[in-house]
């Protein structure tokens, strides 16, 4: 019986002996995940990678190319605008019209006490007197020469008298009614008139102020500026890139802060034929109707030029980098591949930026996860 319970111990702690050993045995390894490699310009990524959590592609299409905006500037029609300075030397007596007020064509607008204007209409006078003058001593050759008293000779240099004579009165005459002093005696006044109707928009001219016709060689403010604020110019700031919107005739829209909620409508007029070679920039005019007067000159708005249907490829900005002077995407080929290809990015709209060369339609571009992509294909060097 001992011996039989002795056995049955021996065999109880050989089974303990056993699970122990068991236990203390290391567990086998687990298998490693599959690595990224590089091949070339590509990363293959094989499935199960961590590096597939983080990354995410997209098909890229073609978008509608939205309206180009360009800034410009609201300036008077000068077609419909003049700048008036003083024919004559002279000091200013009467100021008749003050900025803001609207005149016609022909309106008086300020009265200059002027000798040199007196001069003119002297002249006049003098002209009309040796006008006369020779017409009488003309008159009477004539009827010498038919009696036979006086030489012919005679009678052909009173008519060459009289044909001076009545050049100089024309031409003094009409110097007068150009200023429209004819029909006037000698008073040395002035009247400075408005050759166009519109609004006065602006003045430099006061009482006593002395005035020189010189004044417009040398730059010095208008005394008067008419305009008619119905029509108005917009000069626009373009690029090269937009040339091919800015066709003459067509129609644009101007926006302004001041009528946010607001559209006028506008026609391209003129493009310049040159660049700034500073600012790299085209010059182009547009007629604006402003009727409602709402439009002030020096006002700062924005054109805005429909694209006429045009499309443009556009990719999530966030899908780029920049690296030596290149933007560069990765593209999904499928399979785990993703190759880096340098493209030529342009404008920038919102969260997007065009591509001008470089991807096609259809393509699916990595938008999350190229900064990791980039770095598994050039790892940096650890410094030592």
């Amino acid at each position: 019986m001992a011996r039989k319970y002795g056995q049955t111990l021996t065999a109880s702690c050989c089974f303990t002996l056993m699970v122990i050993l068991g236990a203390c045995r290391d567990p086998p390894p687990a298998a490693e995940p599959p690595q990224a490699r590089t091949e070339g310009e590509s990363v293959i990524i094989p499935p199960g990678a961590q590096q597939t959590t983080s990354l995410k592609s997209q098909v890229i299409t073609m978008q509608p190319v939205p309206a180009t905006q360009l800034n410009g500037r609201v300036v008077w029609n000068e077609d419909k605008t003049v700048r008036i300075y003083t024919p004559f030397a002279g000091r200013v007596e009467r100021i008749l019209v003050q900025a803001g007020q609207t005149v016609a064509a022909g309106q008086p607008l300020a009265v200059i006490a002027s000798p040199d204007f007196g001069q003119a209409q002297t002249d006049a006078r003098r002209a009309e007197s040796d006008f006369a003058l020779a017409e009488k001593n003309l008159s009477r050759l004539r009827e010498l020469e038919q009696n036979g008293v006086a030489p012919r000779k005679d009678v052909h240099a009173a008519e060459a008298d009289q044909a001076r004579a009545a050049a100089e009165l024309a031409r003094t005459r009409r110097r007068l009614e150009l200023y429209g002093g004819a029909g006037r005696g000698v008073d040395q006044s002035y009247t400075l008139t408005s050759p166009i109707g519109g609004v006065v928009a602006e003045k430099n001219i006061n009482p006593g102020q002395e005035l020189r016709p010189d004044q417009a060689i040398a730059n010095a403010p208008p005394l008067y500026t008419i305009t008619d604020p119905a029509t108005l110019w917009v000069q626009i700031d373009a690029t090269e890139r937009d040339l091919p919107l800015l066709t003459r005739g067509k129609t644009i829209t101007i926006r302004t802060p001041a009528y946010a909620e607001e559209n006028f409508p506008a026609q391209i007029a003129s493009v310049a034929d040159f660049l700034d070679p500073v600012t790299r920039t085209i010059k182009a005019r547009a007629t604006l109707a402003n009727a409602s007067r709402k439009l002030k000159g020096e006002m700062f708005v924005t054109a805005e030029i429909d694209t006429g249907g045009a499309t443009e490829l556009l990719v999530p900005s966030k899908a780029l980098y920049f690296q030596s002077e290149k933007n560069y995407v990765f593209i999904d080929e499928g399979g785990g591949k993703y190759t880096r290809r340098a493209v030529k990015a342009g404008d920038v709209r919102d969260s997007r930026t065009e591509i001008l060369s470089g991807l096609k339609e259809g393509e699916k571009v990595v938008v999350d996860g190229a900064l990791m992509l980039q770095q598994m294909l050039q790892p940096r060097r650890v410094q030592k």
